[in-house]
């Protein structure tokens, strides 16, 4: 089993998310821990969908081929949230009030099924390349879910701390770095 690809996507999926979270506990908006699990479970539901997706294209072509090309979008991804600006969710970030819609500075878990469907943008590309590698759905599932929850309950938590530090202000860097080693490693591994 691919236990540290799948370490690694959860924490690259989730790195936005720790971003996210940050600009909430700074601006004092609450996630509470039933609407950080409804972002988790997005992010879960999303990534599962993404994974079977990425599984299905094994039948059509050879695993090896299969292999490669998700190991190659990987990378892609990972050049392509280098090079991006991911404007919606730094629009989130510097606006986190976009959620909270009846503006209590709480977010409610039906604000958290909107906001989680947005924050698990992450995992559908991934999702998909790691089903083309045949690496385990469930496990993958459960590494985004977990890892969602952290980075959301983390960041949310510690807000004007960590939105100091390099990893708070580099999240969407580190994230494309992680995808493109884990895009590289992928190639290597089998």
């Amino acid at each position: 089993m691919h236990w540290i690809t799948i370490i690694l996507i959860g924490i690259a999926a989730n790195l936005d998310n720790l971003g996210i979270g940050l600009a909430y506990g700074v601006k004092q908006v609450k996630i509470p821990i039933l609407s950080n699990a409804v972002i988790a479970v997005m992010s879960m539901i999303v990534t599962y969908i993404a994974v079977t997706a990425g599984s299905t294209v094994v039948a059509y072509i050879s695993p090896h081929t299969a292999n490669l090309l998700g190991s190659l979008l990987l990378c892609i991804i990972g050049l392509w949230t280098l090079m991006s600006n991911n404007f919606s969710k730094q629009q989130i970030a510097g606006n986190p009030e976009l959620f909270d819609e009846d503006k209590n500075l709480v977010i409610s878990t039906r604000e958290a099924m909107a906001l989680g469907f947005v924050l698990s943008a992450n995992c559908l590309a991934g999702g998909i390349a790691i089903g083309a590698n045949g690496i385990s759905a469930l496990w993958t599932v459960i590494s985004i879910g977990v890892f969602s929850f952290i980075t959301v309950g983390v960041g949310s938590q510690c807000g004007s701390l960590l939105s100091k530090t390099y990893i708070g202000k580099h999240s969407t860097a580190i994230s494309g770095w992680l995808l493109i080693m884990i895009g590289i490693f992928e190639i290597f591994a089998k």
